[in-house]
């Protein structure tokens, strides 16, 4: 190991983690092509993946060294940093919604729209979470806005418009969070660092079908031993992922219960049918010797091969809406002789439009002396095609509070995109404030604000940074997420004073003072004169007089009641009409009065983005910022 060199930062190593194999590619970019140095496979000694979902992580942690191994000692080279893809079997896609009522008309920018954009995503990510019935971690893999609305009207671009209220409504993609740490994990016991990590139909798309074929609708089908996974492609895009769990096991299945074999027989079986006429000789369970033509092992796979093609027509009918223009079939599973043309047949489409991957290999891959056309090599050759051309941009590492980010998406990548694929959500980034209080007292609304959030903390290198700034390799990321402020709470006794006289209830009951206020309550309360105490009576009469056992009948509900006067809040709390709402500011911890000031943040204005002068009035007359606020103050703050 000490005479190994370093991996060079262009050296490129990929894996290409299967059910049934682990494949290793190590390469550099020359030119606008992948230079493929070296290849390896190995394969699972026992089944460590289930469906392409790693199952048994110390397993696959240590074929994955033995692989890195024997690239290293025949390249000279320590590999330490590697780029793998996750199975398209795990992903999940919501559609969420999102609006962002602005406090008054303004243009529309960047920030205000990665701010709705994340809105959105954020309410996909709870609305999948809250279908898998518990708070499970979602990763973001990608996201489109189906539409963008302003003031109710749609468009396809808010940016440089002017309005008040934005709305955008996203369809999100997202892979769950053990699906994810797995394969990190497995990563961390090969003794190897992630560099990138990306889909898997995304890597085998890369390697089979080059971009500037993508503006036809074409399907990538990628029949791995466990899945089967799906990309489509159309106007120069990947528009949809999808996946079948029938895959090339269920063939290996069939040929084991028809010749009594094990699994590993089975799959030596099957790939001899397409290498020899020959009669193939294996042993079954039983010890006796089978000798089987391969005319009769085709037959034994023609019902599991139909099931297969059904399943696959089934996914891309039901992901692209009808066949698409072409297909082509990558894998090992691909290889299967019968298999295009079965899927031709239920697609529907000419034989000649469905072809095996690998002759297009060569436009973004070669090497001086291995062969690459292989349809086997589209996920591992994709996964580092990806990463050495640039086709991922998150293909180098970006460090966030101190740790590797979890990278997954295509094109240019920002803090918010970073956030939202590491599972940080909305409320973490922008914060929310405490929900308020909503109140009737004696027939008029009263709202007491929630506090508001502490704002989250937004570095790059150091320096403070906007959702919407962009990430390059090697930056340094220190994100503090932001802290929701407390709900407005109050008891009665608080919202009545302590000076209080007379008889209070609650939603026509009577109740304690301590009693917390909850949202939407009635309050009704009647007030009494307290009875004056007599000279030579003493303190024991007046505190009789005084007690809440001979608070006064009140008036009957017939007679008209009279005019309440305004509640009292105990000692340094304010209640003050802002913008003619009423506002009730509970007291400060370190005892300080409330100035206009303070207000500010009830206002409503975006400060952050404001372009024009703040008018500050106070029972009528102009006030500075610091005039100290007086009970039942009549607060107006607007832009002019």
């Amino acid at each position: 190991m000490a005479d190994l060199k370093a991996q060079e930062k262009d050296l490129v190593f990929a894996l290409d983690i299967g059910t049934r194999s682990i494949v290793g590619v190590v390469g550099r970019a020359v030119g606008d092509r992948l230079k493929v140095l070296d290849v390896e496979l190995a394969e699972h000694g026992k089944r460590a993946m289930m469906d392409g979902q790693i199952d048994d992580i110390q397993q696959v942690g240590s074929l994955a060294r033995t692989v890195t191994e024997r690239l290293e000692g025949r390249l000279g080279v320590h590999l330490e940093r590697v780029c793998v893809a996750a199975a398209g079997r795990a992903l999940r896609t919501q559609t969420g919604s999102f609006c962002l009522e602005l406090p008054h008309e303004q243009s529309i920018d960047s920030e205000l729209i990665s701010r709705l954009e994340t809105g959105a995503v954020s309410e996909a990510e709870d609305a999948i979470k809250s279908d898998a019935g518990g708070r499970r971690q979602m990763f973001l893999v990608g996201y489109t806005v189906a539409q963008y609305r302003l003031d109710n009207y749609p468009l396809a671009n808010l940016q440089f418009h002017n309005g008040k209220k934005l709305e955008a409504d996203v369809v999100a993609t997202f892979l769950p969070g053990e699906v994810v740490e797995s394969l990190y994990a497995a990563m961390h016991t090969a003794g190897l660092q992630v560099a990138s990590m990306t889909l898997e139909p995304i890597a085998a798309m890369n390697a089979a079908i080059p971009h500037e074929l993508r503006l036809l609708n074409l399907a990538l089908v990628d029949i791995g031993a466990g899945t089967t996974d799906i990309a489509i492609c159309r106007d120069g895009s990947v528009v949809g992922y999808t996946m079948a769990t029938v895959a090339g096991d269920e063939v290996t299945e069939a040929l084991m219960r028809s010749y009594l074999v094990d699994f590993k027989t089975a799959e030596q079986i099957k790939r001899s049918m397409g290498e020899t006429d020959e009669l193939i000789r294996c042993r079954n369970i039983l010890g006796q010797e089978e000798r089987v033509s391969a005319a009769e092992a085709a037959q034994v796979i023609q019902e599991p091969m139909d099931h297969l093609a059904q399943a696959i027509a089934k996914q891309i009918l039901g992901a692209n809406g009808a066949a698409p223009s072409a297909v082509f079939l990558a894998g090992g599973g691909s290889k299967l002789s019968g298999l295009r043309e079965k899927v031709a047949e239920r697609l529907e489409m000419d034989e000649k439009r469905v072809a095996i991957a690998g002759n297009n290999f060569s436009l973004s891959a070669y090497s001086d002396d291995m062969e690459l056309e292989k349809p086997e090599y589209a996920t591992p050759l994709g996964i580092a095609i990806s990463a050495a051309l640039g086709l991922l941009n998150d293909s180098y590492v970006v460090i966030l509070n101190g740790q590797p980010a979890k990278l997954f998406r295509n094109g240019i990548l920002t803090l918010r995109d970073i956030l939202l694929m590491n599972g940080y959500s909305y409320s973490d980034m922008v914060g929310k404030t405490g929900e308020n209080l909503s109140l009737t007292v004696d027939g008029k609304r009263t709202v007491l604000r929630g506090e508001p959030a502490l704002p989250a903390v937004l570095r790059i290198n150091d320096a403070d940074a906007s959702l919407s700034a962009l990430v390059h390799a090697g930056d340094q990321i220190q994100f503090v997420p932001a802290r929701q402020g407390e709900n407005a709470a109050i008891t009665l006794g608080e919202l009545i004073g302590p000076d209080f006289y007379g008889r209070a209830t609650v939603n026509n009951e009577k109740v304690t003072m301590d009693t917390p206020l909850r949202q939407g309550d009635v309050i009704l309360t009647v007030r009494g004169t307290p009875p004056a105490v007599k000279k030579g009576h003493g303190t024991a009469k007046a505190a009789e007089a005084l007690s809440p056992m001979k608070e006064p009948e009140p008036e009957p509900v017939q007679t008209a009641l009279p005019e309440p006067a305004p509640p009292r809040i105990k000692p340094r709390s304010l209640q003050v009409i802002l913008n003619d709402a009423p506002l009730y500011l509970p007291a400060k911890e370190n005892g300080l009065p409330y100035y206009l000031m303070d207000l500010l943040q009830y206002s409503g204005i975006d400060f952050d983005h404001l372009d024009r002068p703040v008018h500050l009035d106070v029972n009528g007359e102009e006030k500075s910022f610091r005039y100290e606020l007086r009970e039942q103050d009549v607060v107006h703050i607007s832009v002019v």
